[in-house]
């Protein structure tokens, strides 16, 4: 059973607005923005001017999914791509589809010009960051903030 890492296509609309969901409210808890919204952001995805999307899929089935968003860089003058989003489903974790997300991210990300590829993640997700250390990325110095 082979893990296959795609652009997301518009056939997977549904499939993906589902593991969305799972994303959001099931691992982190987070109120659901309501499908109408979640499906406005993947097809403003699939032109790939405001970031890109992918897929992992197993048997025809989602199983994950990223999301990078295109932004610039003062620093460096250059466009950089911020990794939004790495899922997958709670039975594939620790298995290759987070590695290979991660790894097609970083490939789009070199092959479309980008500087680099940069994400945070929570702090209590003690298990992403062992993925990120275990693939060789390094942890920044800055800290992060937000605002509503």
């Amino acid at each position: 059973m082979t893990i296959h890492i795609r652009e997301t296509q518009p056939d997977d609309l549904q499939s993906l607005t589902a593991l969305m969901h799972d994303y959001v409210v099931g691992f982190y808890n987070n109120p659901w923005p309501g499908d109408q919204s979640i499906q406005l952001l993947i097809n403003n995805l699939l032109n790939q001017q405001i970031g890109a999307q992918f897929v992992a899929e197993q048997d025809g089935k989602l199983i994950g999914f990223s999301t990078l968003f295109f932004t610039y860089s003062t620093m460096k003058a250059e466009r950089v791509a911020i990794m939004n989003d790495l899922f997958v489903t709670e039975t594939f974790r620790e298995g290759e589809a987070e590695a290979k997300l991660f790894a097609h991210c970083q490939q789009y990300t070199r092959e479309h010009g980008c500087a680099y590829m940069s994400w945070i993640t929570a702090v209590t997700n003690e298990r992403a960051q062992q993925l990120f250390d275990r693939l060789g990325a390094t942890r920044g110095a800055w800290v992060n903030y937000s605002i509503t």
